[in-house]
């Protein structure tokens, strides 16, 4: 996979993370009513900064682990397990609509799982944060994050599996895969935060389900490609 093939996947990959209802969404939703759109931005940042470390720390000091052969295809198996599951479950929930995109300030989150969120389909969510308690946005975004425990779930397993296959194009292609991630929160919250601000209900539970199942297929998808490597790659 080539660098731009790592950051189109790693978007990808975040969108559909981002985008499932989750305590991080609730709390754009509630920031962008008292703030404004750049609540979206700002929340986005401090999750970034957060990853961004736990990017740096997984492969600067476990980056020759984590590319050694057993260990590698270890990894790509159960992540792409994890996303063959995660995929299955996110687009099933949408085309049965199960989900749907809370829009109102103290909204409950929703069902499904994903990057930040919950590992299983219609799992509920013990801790789901419904705002800031007037914490700075960038601050919330860390704390909402950490408060979260299917967040180290989701980076222990898919996470994992993305930065090791992203090593093998050296620390490029761990820079390609961060920027597509973070990109895609930042599209996906920013989106958020001008719906709220605007007051304007332009993403439509039509639309967000639609988008939910065609990632969802995406992920399946990438996680058949994780389990053909892992399943396939030589020792």
């Amino acid at each position: 996979m080539d660098l731009f093939g790592i950051a189109t996947s790693a978007f990808i990959l975040g969108f559909s993370g981002a985008m499932m209802p989750g305590p991080l969404l609730t709390v754009t939703i509630s920031e962008s009513t008292r703030r404004g759109f750049i609540a979206g931005p700002l929340i986005t940042l401090g999750h970034a900064i957060l990853e961004l470390a736990l990017v740096l720390a997984l492969a600067g000091g476990l980056s020759i682990f984590l590319t050694s052969g057993g260990v590698a295809q270890a990894i790509a198996v159960l992540g792409g397990a994890f996303l063959v599951y995660m995929g299955w479950g996110m687009a099933r929930d949408a085309y049965t609509g199960r989900v749907s995109l809370p829009m109102k300030q103290g909204a409950s989150a929703g069902d499904t799982p994903a990057e930040g969120d919950a590992p299983g389909p219609a799992a509920s969510r013990p801790g789901a944060l419904p705002g800031s308690g007037g914490l700075h946005p960038v601050a919330a975004g860390i704390l909402v994050s950490l408060a979260n425990p299917y967040w180290s779930l989701w980076w222990a397993t898919i996470g994992l599996g993305f930065i090791t296959l992203s090593l093998k194009s050296g620390y490029a292609g761990l820079a390609s895969f961060f920027t597509g991630h973070i990109l895609a929160d930042l599209a996906w919250y920013g989106l958020v935060a001008a719906a709220i601000a605007g007051g304007r209900r332009f993403i439509t539970d039509h639309i967000y389900r639609g988008v939910l199942v065609v990632c969802g297929v995406f992920l399946i998808g990438l996680g058949v490609y994780f389990l053909y490597y892992g399943l396939n790659a030589k020792l």
